[in-house]
């Protein structure tokens, strides 16, 4: 299995572009790199069923986020607010940046 890559990271805004909950706004938890996966919060919530432990003290049905592919979402712009592709692009000190196609505004700070 490749590893592409990949340029959606932790705390970016995204949005989902398929799925059951296609159109909804989210910021990143985790990346799943290997998998090619995103945890976005409140995003894909499913019920899992749990019993009492130690740890938690309380069972039942809980709801939680799951991950799901990359593909499923895109990066949103900050300045254009929408969703967008992202170009890498090299600054004269030789550092890399992601930035919007649509308008060139950078996404790293």
């Amino acid at each position: 299995m490749t590893v592409e890559k990949f340029y959606i990271k932790k705390d970016d805004k995204v949005k989902v572009i398929a799925g059951k909950d296609k159109g909804k706004i989210g910021k990143v938890l985790k990346v799943f790199g290997k998998k090619n996966m995103v945890l976005v919060e409140k995003i894909n919530m499913a019920k899992r069923h749990t019993k009492p432990s130690a740890k938690s003290s309380q069972g039942g049905i809980l709801e939680k986020e799951m991950p799901f592919h990359r593909s499923n979402v895109m990066l949103m712009c900050n300045k254009c607010i929408s969703p967008t592709r992202i170009r890498v692009q090299r600054l004269d000190d030789g550092k890399k940046v992601r930035t919007c196609v649509k308008c060139g505004e950078t996404l790293d700070t």
